[in-house]
């Protein structure tokens, strides 16, 4: 299925997950600075530098995709929501197993911070199984039914509640596709060239892959930031998407 991010370079779609301290992140953003288009800012270095480190990465060009995975009570949730998307933030992610009420409510708060900001309303992101569980791991949870599943039943919440889209491993990604349709955002995690270690992810494919089938945007972390030279890392990456 032809999707509405086709026309967008897939190496503008690479986004370099900064899961680390502040020193090592703008160390990373200097060298990575004209390659990658999009860093991702998660809950290590956020909690640590707050919505400064946002700004800092917008005015230096990039795109932040901000990765909190929201999941409290809808008020909560709207709060947060306004308050990342007040900072300048692309993107945001939420616990879609908090509900579709709690996920209509990131969105508003989404709509509120962008008008506060005064900029477009960030792609809001529904995080359905995370991709470091595996079936067994899920399964210890109480979930009853089979992962591809779950994933699929927490996307079509997703959609009925209006937001962009779903944060899924690659594995569900053209699935998720033909749940969502064309302009659905799916983000992939879980992406890892070929040969790399898999670390703590268990749902994994190759950037290829997760483009192929169907992902909008991959996320790649530890095979970039802990490269001996990051830049080429990422350019290995790109030239594989050509």
């Amino acid at each position: 299925m032809l999707t509405a991010f086709d026309s967008v370079p897939a190496r503008d779609r690479v986004i370099v997950a900064l899961d680390c301290d502040a020193w090592e992140a703008i160390a990373l953003a200097d060298k990575l600075e004209g390659h990658a288009k999009w860093l991702k800012i998660g809950m290590t270095l956020y909690y640590a530098e707050g919505p400064a480190i946002v700004k800092m990465f917008k005015r230096r060009g990039f795109n932040v995709f901000l990765d909190l995975k929201f999941h409290d009570i809808p008020h909560q949730v709207q709060g947060a929501a306004r308050s990342a998307a007040a900072s300048g933030a692309d993107m945001l992610t939420m616990h879609t197993v908090g509900g579709t009420a709690m996920m209509e409510a990131g969105q508003r708060g989404a709509e509120e911070g962008a008008a506060e900001y005064g900029g477009d309303v960030p792609a809001t992101l529904g995080i359905t199984v995370l991709t470091s569980m595996s079936p067994e791991a899920l399964a210890a949870t109480g979930v009853a039914r089979p992962l591809p599943e779950q994933v699929a039943a927490l996307a079509a919440q997703a959609k009925e509640a209006g937001i962009s889209g779903v944060v899924a491993s690659p594995q569900e990604a053209a699935a998720l596709r033909e749940i969502l349709g064309p302009d659905a955002f799916i983000v992939t995690p879980g992406v890892r060239p070929a040969g790399a270690a898999l670390g703590d992810q268990s749902r994994v494919a190759t950037p290829a892959q997760a483009f192929a089938n169907g992902a909008s945007h991959i996320v790649v972390g530890r095979p970039i930031t802990e490269a001996d030279d990051p830049v080429a890392a990422f350019e290995a990456i790109a030239a594989e998407l050509v």
